[in-house]
This record gives C-alpha cells, sequence and structure tokens, in this order.
C-alpha cells in the first residue's frame, strides 16, 4: 500500500468509521456505490474489490464479467449526514478487469487520461461549474408532486424565497466535506435554485460535481422535498442547466482559453448530442434564456454552448 493508504487505514481506525461505500458512475453520469466494512479496505487497496458488471450500464451485457473497484484514497470524505457513532465514508474508485486492464466505461480513468496528455503537451484546464436544480413538494410516499417549493423568482429573498435555508444546508454539508461553494441564489422559475462552484483541476471538478448531486438529492429529501434536476420540468418556464466554466494556459503562461473555445466550437455538433441527450433537452432551447445559436463573444469569452443534466439528474459524461 502506499503511504497515503496506509494513513487514510489509520483515520479509519481512530475516527470510529464503519462502513466504506466505494463509488462510481455509469457511462450515464449515476453514481453506484457498493458499501464494505472497514476490515476490507486493506484488500481493496491491494486488490480490489470484485462486483457483477452486467447491470451497470455500458460496463457489461447480460453475461458480462465481474470488474475490481480500487478505491483512490485522496478522494475519501465523510457522509456528515450518516450516524456520528460508526461513521459512513466515501471514495471514488477506477475500475479494471480482473487482469488490471482498464474499464473503457470507467469516465474518471478517460479524464484522468485526458488530463495527463493535455500535461504533456504542457497544457493545465481549470474548471468552475454553476448547477440548477427545481425543489419539488413531496406526496406521502416522498415521490415528487412537481409542485414548486416556492414561486419566488430570480434572486428573490425570504420569505418569498423557500429554498434559501435548504440551500444553506446543502452548503454547510458540502463544506463538511471539503467543498466549497462560491455562491448559491434562486433561479428565475418557481422552485428553481442555483449553486456555483470555484474553479478547480478537471478531475476535482468532476468529482464535486457528482458528489453534489448526491448532496442536493439527501438534504431535500431530509426536508421533505425532491430535487429535480431535469433540463425542462415545465414548459413555460426557465430550464435547468449545467454551465461550465473554463480557464486553460500553457505552461508558458499563456492564456489560450480562446484556441480552446475555437476547437469546441468546430465540434460542438457532434458534442451536442452527448452534452444534450434527452428530448427535454432541446425543448430548452431558444427561450428563455437558453442559448439557440452556437455563438461566442470576444467582450466576455463567453460562448452559449450548454450543457444539461440527464431526466434523472445525471452529468452527461
Amino acid at each position: 500500500m502506499t503511504q497515503s493508504e496506509i494513513e487514510i487505514m489509520q483515520y479509519i481506525e481512530e475516527e470510529d468509521v464503519k462502513f466504506i461505500r466505494l463509488a462510481f458512475c455509469d457511462i450515464y453520469g449515476a453514481q453506484k456505490n457498493i458499501s464494505i466494512q472497514r476490515g476490507e479496505l486493506s484488500r481493496a487497496f491491494e486488490h480490489g474489490i470484485a462486483i457483477d458488471a452486467s447491470y451497470i450500464a455500458g460496463f457489461g451485457g447480460d453475461y458480462g464479467e465481474d470488474i475490481y473497484l480500487h478505491p483512490e484514497a485522496d478522494t475519501i470524505t465523510v457522509l456528515p449526514w450518516r450516524p456520528e457513532h460508526g461513521k459512513v465514508v466515501r471514495m471514488f474508485c477506477t475500475l479494471s478487469y480482473c487482469d488490471g486492464t482498464p474499464v473503457e466505461a470507467d469516465t474518471r480513468t478517460i479524464l484522468k487520461n485526458a488530463v495527463a496528455r493535455a500535461k504533456e503537451k504542457g497544457y493545465r484546464f481549470h474548471f468552475k461549474s454553476e448547477l440548477q436544480f427545481y425543489l419539488f413538494k413531496t406526496d406521502e410516499n416522498g415521490d415528487s408532486t412537481h409542485i414548486p417549493y416556492d414561486n419566488a423568482g430570480y434572486m428573490d429573498i425570504a420569505p418569498r424565497d423557500k429554498g434559501e435555508n435548504v440551500r444553506r444546508e446543502i452548503c454547510l454539508t458540502l463544506d463538511q466535506m471539503g467543498i466549497n461553494p462560491e455562491s448559491s441564489h434562486h433561479e428565475a422559475g418557481p422552485g428553481q435554485n442555483e449553486i456555483d462552484f470555484t474553479y478547480s483541476d478537471p478531475l476535482t471538478s468532476a468529482d464535486n460535481t457528482v458528489t453534489f448531486l448526491s448532496v442536493v438529492r439527501t438534504i431535500a429529501a431530509r426536508n421533505g422535498l425532491y430535487a429535480d434536476f431535469s433540463p425542462k420540468p415545465f414548459a413555460d418556464k426557465s430550464g435547468s442547466a449545467l454551465h461550465i466554466t473554463m480557464s486553460i494556459h500553457h505552461h508558458s503562461g499563456e492564456d489560450v482559453t480562446d484556441y480552446a473555445i475555437a476547437g469546441i466550437l468546430n465540434r460542438i455538433g457532434g458534442m451536442t448530442v452527448f452534452l444534450n441527450p434527452t428530448d427535454d433537452s432541446y425543448r430548452r432551447f431558444g427561450r428563455l434564456k437558453a442559448p439557440k445559436y452556437i455563438t461566442w463573444s470576444k467582450k466576455n469569452r463567453a460562448q452559449l454552448i450548454s450543457a444539461q443534466l440527464t431526466k434523472n439528474g445525471n452529468p452527461c459524461l
């Protein structure tokens, strides 16, 4: 084991951690996990934990082979909403087959490899994300009623903005997990909210986004609400998006973001299929401030290219 893995083993013992969630995403960005007890963590670090991949989207068919989860020590975080006694922590994993070959559909490894290739060429990327979502009231079974939690508008305040305390709880929970949101506010739609993050490296930004989705859903449920990340919950109201801001520099110090944007604009036709994968994604376009044209402004260096979350609120990877 590496020194950091040994340190994690010590932390697990000293902090009364009983369960470790080994987390990863399927090809649609939906977070999956398996929970192991702390006695199994040494085996996880040394050999990985095998799971049946047959039911994981993109990882295998009816007769898919086992894949192995390899936890990454530097991604450990306590889940604050779980019991204080017998804590639960989560670590993101890389995925391999039994012979050690990386799993082709492991989007986290794909991103790591892309970052490594960019670094070899002398480029350093930073991303920040802005995520929008609706809060709906729930019925007696905890299912969404599709009734907005409030009727507030853009950047309204309490008491009209009923989501204020929910956003506060989300931000405080993220802070406990070592993630620092930059700002939060009520968005234009009834019950619609937005939380924004500061710049970070690509892998951290992606991990934080996946963590954010689970935190929002958890905190919403604890408040008797349902968090909806779909692109267009209402035909006549503002849709929700995942906005990504990029900053790219060469090792010489040159800001090459403009060139990167040019490359994106050249490929955006094909990329749109992956960034906007549902019918509702396209119903959102062209109205209520959602982009209609592929364009770019030199003045503010912002292009009208929008990524979406899927219907179930998973990032499009």
